[in-house]
């Protein structure tokens, strides 16, 4: 534990406590600035939210370049710009720690990421679910071409690792292929990533043994990075929900690295009220020592595409060629319709998938699967083989268990959401409202968690979890990553008919120091970076 009391002109400013993982416990500030004192920016007389989960207290909050200057009464003192948060709440930037929003951010026309502003957001953390480039240094590249209106954090997917050496054959790695991962992995740590992501439920992950990710979470966890897992099983497709979190419990136990059970659910009907088993077997796992932690949405709803929600994975095997040849033999084919037929009774039928983009025909966007297959006179798995690999919102989750994981001191705030095109397809509403609509719902309407709690689950919990140093909290010297939001007004108003409206209730928006949202108003600064890990 390290001990910092700093002293300004005669006047203590405060202690603070850092433990070597992050976190961050302090009394409240009671600096005050010499009369004169210039500051790039001052945020005035708001109700500040540290991030570590204490109460609010009042204070103003002083900027130069890109970092935190000074925290506490700060009459005496002058900002170049000042911002009024009388009344408003000062909170660290969000952390989004399971975004799609890394391909549209490479683009000029979404690189300045409103709808990510908007709620608050100031770091994303891209390449989830195993996906994503396995060359991060070009990533990096692209990323910064065009300027970042957030700040971008990589990980290195194991699917992309795997579809680089093996492909999409379903079998185990030779010991060659093994090390051909293992580099790839190394050469990923060493260009910036925050750890290993999987996606073990989808193709070409799923043929992994669990072996195999504990061989290359290793690799990761020798450089101090993260394992994060969409897991096999969300539901009963195979080994089952509590199976497939004993998965991630195992990667982190055996590569001696920290695990997260990324976008946490009991998704569909038949495991409805696991929920309470799930957060058992964690803290299970962490009273013997092994780090674990999870994230998750606030919607009752996931979103995938159709042929992984209901698509066997052995049929999969070999890319899209190979499956349409098995789906054109009558006996193979036959098995895979009737397991189709399975599938789509766990995600509770055909009337609770909903279109969310179909190029072939928008005017299907947003209608159910059930509403396409009498539309089309046929049953909903004919209907979904014509759709093929269509984008989906599913709606799979029940309330209870939602709010029973929320509540946990270890579970993140994530969004699972791409940054959408405005006005294109009827995507989940995520992408727009995941942290306004957390913030509003289940902490300051239906108090399921409290404000504080909620704060914490999006700032300095996941700085913690993925050791980012000086990020997620609100303190001296720590960077400028600050969001001022108003308490009556934040909310999300994207809707799953209606999803693409930008969130309410942001007022003013800091990333590293710049101005990134103003009165509302998204200023169009792009003062976003691609982080590095502190190692």
């Amino acid at each position: 534990m390290r001990i910092g009391i700093a002293v300004l002109t005669g006047a203590v400013l405060f202690a603070s406590a850092i433990t070597s993982r992050g976190s961050t416990a302090f009394a409240r500030p009671t600096a005050r600035a010499v009369s004169g004192d210039t500051f790039d920016i001052i945020v005035r007389g708001g109700r500040v939210l540290d991030g570590t989960g204490n109460p609010w207290y009042r204070a103003d909050i002083a900027i130069r370049g890109d970092r935190i200057a000074l925290i506490g009464r700060l009459d005496d003192a002058v900002g170049r710009v000042e911002l009024d948060a009388t009344d408003l709440f000062v909170a660290p930037g969000f952390i989004d720690v399971h975004s799609h929003a890394g391909g549209a951010l490479e683009s000029e026309a979404l690189s300045s990421a409103r709808a990510l502003l908007l709620q608050g957001l100031t770091t994303v953390m891209v390449n989830p679910d195993g996906g994503g480039p396995t060359d991060l240094a070009r990533q990096r590249a692209d990323l910064l071409e065009h300027g970042l209106g957030v700040n971008v954090a990589l990980m290195i997917g194991h699917g992309s690792v795997r579809g680089a050496v093996i492909g999409s054959d379903d079998r185990a790695a030779t010991a060659d292929e093994l090390e051909r991962m293992r580099t790839i992995v190394r050469e990923a740590m060493r260009q910036g990533a925050f750890g290993l992501s999987s996606g073990l439920f989808y193709s070409p992950g799923s043929f992994a043994p669990i072996d195999e990710v504990v061989q290359l979470g290793r690799i990761a966890g020798e450089y101090g990075g993260v394992y994060t897992s969409h897991i096999r099983d969300e539901a009963d497709y195979t080994i089952g929900l509590l199976a497939s979190v004993e998965e991630v419990i195992t990667v982190a136990r055996e590569a001696a690295i920290p695990g997260v059970v990324t976008h946490v659910k009991a998704l569909g009907p038949n495991v409805w009220g696991l929920g309470a088993a799930v957060v058992h077997r964690i803290e299970q796992a962490r009273a013997q020592g092994v780090e674990v932690y999870a994230d998750q949405y606030p919607y009752e709803a996931s979103s995938t595409s159709l042929s992984a929600a209901l698509v066997p994975r052995w049929a999969q095997a070999g890319g899209g060629r190979e499956f349409q040849r098995r789906l054109a033999h009558p006996d193979t084919g036959a098995m895979i319709r009737t397991e189709m037929v399975d599938n789509l009774a766990r995600r509770g039928g055909a009337n609770r998938i909903q279109i969310s983009r179909y190029s072939d025909d928008p005017a299907l966007e947003g209608r159910t699967l059930r509403e396409i297959a009498a539309a089309w006179d046929v049953d909903p798995i004919a209907a979904a083989v014509r759709l093929g690999g269509v984008s989906i919102v599913s709606f799979n989750m029940h309330e209870d268990d939602i709010r029973t994981i929320m509540t946990r001191d270890w579970t993140m705030t994530a969004s699972d959401g791409a940054l959408p095109t405005f006005g294109v397809g009827v995507p989940h509403p995520r992408g727009y409202g995941t942290f306004p609509r957390k913030i509003r719902k289940y902490a300051l309407d239906e108090r399921v968690v409290t404000l504080a709690h909620a704060i914490r689950s999006m700032t300095s919990l996941p700085a913690t979890v993925f050791r980012m140093r000086d990020r997620g909290v609100l303190r001296e010297g720590a960077f400028a990553d600050i969001v001022v939001f108003d308490p009556e007004r934040i909310t999300d108003r994207a809707t799953y008919t209606e999803p693409h409206q930008y969130s309410e209730g942001v007022v003013h928006l800091l990333v590293n120091g710049a101005i990134a949202v103003r009165g509302g108003d998204v200023t169009g600064q792009t003062a976003g970076r691609v982080l590095a890990p502190e190692r």
